[in-house]
């Protein structure tokens, strides 16, 4: 609140330095420091002269003159306000870096409470049908693998579908969010592929655009979705591309 404060008061003195026009009613101008109607005179502080002057109203084009004076007010206003936000939004910020812990994992606030989102548990299915396709032809085949998660809905439920994450990541890994794909018992994350011959690995999912920013050094990001997340089944997703070690926070969008 301290640099608010200093650069408000610099805005202000910035503002109380800056000359004016004091527009003429034959076009010319004087540049002045400031200026004031009193009944039927204008006195003003002339920059040329350094000393007061006055002249007629009449001499003066006071509308032309006020509508300058306006808009350095407006600009104070406005400076003033972006400076108010923007400290407020960092006090917000550091208070809730402070209120993330540092374990690797993802976290939520919820009316100032911190939510803890458990670990999920995958595993990696193989279609029986690519399994037979191997014992009856010796020509090397890509192996297909589905990356599921158990249950067909997330215990974690988040009630609104623009959802701020914090993430600490555990290592310098690729993050985001995920769409799962439910079905029996189950919920997918991905299609993984396993090449015959190279043994590289792709992996297919369903990417949610999303908007992210780091918070501290020490890996902790604040992740949100750039459009509101349909109801449906969702996870949180940290993971090294082509290694499969991928590490999953699921939630379901009500």
């Amino acid at each position: 609140m301290r640099r608010a404060i200093a650069i408000l008061l610099l805005l202000t003195a910035s503002l109380a330095a800056a000359n004016l026009k004091l527009y003429m009613a034959d076009g010319t101008f004087q540049i002045v420091r400031e200026y004031m109607v009193t009944e039927d005179r204008v006195r003003y502080y002339s920059v040329e002269r350094s000393d007061w002057e006055e002249v007629p109203v009449t001499l003066v084009d006071l509308k032309k003159t006020d509508a300058e004076a306006q808009s350095r007010k407006e600009a104070l206003e406005k400076q003033t306000k972006e400076v108010l936000e923007e400290e407020t939004a960092m006090k917000q910020e550091r208070s809730e870096i402070r209120s993330i812990p540092m374990d690797p994992g993802v976290y939520m606030l919820e009316n100032g409470k911190l939510r803890i989102f458990k670990l999920a548990d995958w595993a990696m299915r193989n279609p029986k049908t690519k399994a037979l396709l191997k014992l009856v032809t010796p020509v090397p085949t890509s192996s297909i693998s589905y990356m599921e998660l158990p249950g067909e809905s997330s215990p974690n439920v988040l009630p609104s579908g623009t959802p701020e994450i914090y993430l600490q990541l555990s290592l310098e890994d690729s993050f985001g969010i995920v769409k799962l794909t439910p079905g029996k018992g189950i919920r997918q994350v991905e299609r993984v592929t396993v090449e015959a011959v190279t043994k590289e690995v792709s992996e297919e999912r369903e990417t949610i655009k999303v908007f992210s920013k780091q918070l501290a050094e020490s890996g902790l990001y604040k992740i949100w979705p750039q459009m509101p997340l349909a109801k449906g089944e969702y996870a949180v997703i940290e993971y090294t591309e082509g290694k499969l070690d991928t590490r999953l926070w699921d939630f379901r969008i009500e």
